[in-house]
């Protein structure tokens, strides 16, 4: 079980001084510099002199970016750098307190090492290994002192990212824990204790999301700029997860996910085929130049074009034209949406089940123009004219006219065939018919229709207003005039559309909720705390909201629905909903909104 960590009383602060990093690639590389900045002798050990003379030459470019951005003086630099040596010899660790093993992901490879420190380094000295993957007990076993053997796991870069997983086996002693524990808090990091599992807590999450958004690409339902675009806006993700398996390598990512997958038998964690098409081409990612994209040159951040980049919009069919909007629906984000178009200066009518529900939709845009208002975002005149454009309305007869109708009533399919029956009977010949469901077919609303082919998803994501993604659905029986119409409107109203087929979860839910649910069952299963869960996803994985916290906002009982159609879709075990995840929701824990969920709330 993981266990927020502090410093602790029996171990001595300044009990590791030298500290020997085994493995300069970037990780061994980046842990050198935060220890050498932290006041450590450090001693970097790598068996090729190319990549000791790269580490040296990395950590006297940053440090030099550093004295320039005020950050260290020059004297700080000179020492930061005369505490570090390097060597392509093991036995340069002898007098370390301290050996963090970076080496490739290999079980040979990481047993050699650890054997021969045995005969090098002091009975006291403590070795960690930085797996991700690969099991620190197997490696603890092999080792004449498992006891002193734990895994310290830091994330790229681990300059810059704050959480370190203290990863201990049956066999460390509680002695090592604490004090690698005392010197992740000393290099101002948060240190997380988790127990001996392949991807630990952030990895173990994070490599599932990744497996399942290369398969989604492999499988050609969105395209890769699509797919990252839909996470990074949909989810406020810092990147997107094509570009994420890039960054981390590919063939990494490939060996995480075979442990994972050889402990669990999830399919979910099965690596996609994708993943050893692309390692065994030597399309390993960003070091290699080239991997899901292609990049400037290897090692560069760059993206360049590649015959798989999306040809310029010009090559799309024309749309047909859109002068007024009708929105269908009285809650927050029918009205979201009547003023995200009414704000691009559509004129839209809000149609409710009464006019009591459409007045009452209208007068929330009235408030939510009023706060842009207050908070210089909108001036006064453009909130007016604004509010101007939009009708409300007690039937959807006001539709006559419209040239796009948006429903965006409850995510219940009978609900929504029966608000489709009726707008094909009051909507003119040739206007687009959307839904913005998030999980249900689009294709049955097109159904209930006598113009399937007029009928397209147009998915947006609450809060309207602020959210710039749209998911826009076609069906295999949408026009292409009416796709285009619907990819004109977003650029209009200043989203960003991205594609994908009428499938359950469409890219974002699809992505996302397989991972919120692999989280509840961490919970469930004891591995983590709520709060370890969070606070990894938060400082290890970049992420807004940890899954817990988010599960809380979304509700419960609307992740579960998601799960669900997930399950019955795709028919895949692992999507099964945690049964931690139903037992709340029958016990009426839905999240914020009834002050009760996976953490409680104060009720308003």
């Amino acid at each position: 079980m993981a266990t927020p960590l502090s410093p602790q009383s029996g171990s001595p602060l300044s009990a590791l001084k030298t500290i020997a990093v085994v493995g300069l690639g970037t990780m061994g590389t980046g842990i050198t510099e935060v220890l050498a900045k932290a006041g450590r002798e450090v001693i970097g050990i790598d068996i090729s002199e190319t990549q000791t003379a790269r580490t040296v030459a990395a950590l006297e470019a940053a440090t030099a970016r550093a004295v320039e951005r005020g950050r260290l003086t020059e004297q700080e630099r000179a020492g930061v750098l005369a505490r570090v040596r390097t060597s392509t010899d093991l036995r340069a660790a002898a007098d370390a307190d301290l050996v963090i093993e970076v080496a490739p992901e290999s079980y040979e490879v990481k047993h050699q090492i650890f054997r021969e420190l045995d005969g090098i380094v002091r009975p006291e000295t403590i070795l960690a290994t930085g797996t991700n993957a690969l099991s620190v007990t197997r490696l603890a076993a092999d080792s004449a002192r498992p006891e002193r053997v734990l895994g310290l796991h830091f994330f790229n870069p681990a300059q810059a990212m704050k959480l370190v997983e203290v990863v201990s086996s049956v066999l460390t002693a509680p002695q090592a824990v604490a004090a690698v524990t005392d010197l992740a808090i000393e290099l101002g990091k948060e240190p997380v204790a988790v127990g001996d599992r392949p991807g630990f807590v952030a990895d173990g999450l994070l490599f599932g999301y990744l497996n399942q958004a290369a398969a989604m690409y492999e499988a050609r339902y969105a395209s890769r700029e699509d797919i990252d675009a839909a996470m990074r806006l949909g989810c406020g993700l810092p990147m997107g997860p094509l570009a994420l398996l890039d960054l981390i390598g590919v063939d990494t990512a490939r060996t995480v996910l075979d442990a994972m997958y050889a402990e669990s038998r999830d399919r979910l964690h099965a690596p996609a085929p994708i993943l050893k098409q692309l390692s065994e081409a030597g399309l390993t990612g960003r070091k290699a130049g080239r991997g899901f994209y292609t990049y400037e040159a290897p090692g560069s951040a760059a993206v360049v074009p590649d015959a798989l980049t999306p040809a310029a919009d010009g090559a799309r069919v024309a749309g047909r034209p859109v002068r007024s909007v009708g929105v269908a629906g009285s809650g927050t984000m029918a009205s979201g949406i009547a003023e995200v178009f009414a704000k691009a200066g559509y004129d839209v009518v809000l149609a409710a089940r009464s006019d009591e529900k459409a007045q009452t939709a209208k007068a929330r845009i009235g408030k939510s123009l009023a706060r842009s208002v207050d908070k210089g975002r909108l001036t006064a005149e453009a909130a007016a004219q604004t509010l101007e454009r939009i009708t409300p309305a007690g039937s959807y007869e006001a539709f006559a006219d419209v040239d796009l109708a948006v429903e965006a009533v409850a995510e219940d399919l009978e609900v929504k065939r029966q608000l489709f029956q009726a707008l094909d009977k009051v909507c003119k010949p040739g206007a687009v018919l959307a839904t913005t469901t998030s999980s249900l077919p689009v294709v049955a609303c097109a159904r209930a229709t006598s113009r399937p082919q007029d009928v397209i998803g147009m998915h947006f994501f609450n809060p309207a207003p602020a959210m710039k993604l749209v998911e826009v659905v076609r069906t295999v029986l949408t026009a292409d005039d009416v796709h285009a119409t619907v990819r004109e409107v977003c650029a209009k109203v200043r989203k960003h559309a991205v594609d994908c087929g009428d499938r359950a979860g469409f890219i974002v839910n699809a992505l996302l909720f397989p991972y919120l649910n692999n989280a509840v069952k961490m919970v469930q299963e004891h591995y983590a705390t709520l709060d370890d869960i969070d606070a990894a996803m938060k400082l290890g994985g970049g992420y807004p909201m940890g899954p817990f916290e988010l599960l809380d906002v979304v509700g419960l009982d609307v992740s579960l629905a998601i799960e669900k159609v997930l399950h019955r879709e795709f028919r895949d075990p692992g999507l099964a909903p945690a049964p931690l995840l139903e037992h709340l929701v029958a016990a009426g824990c839905l999240g914020r909104k009834t002050g009760r969920g996976f953490r409680e709330y104060a009720r308003r």
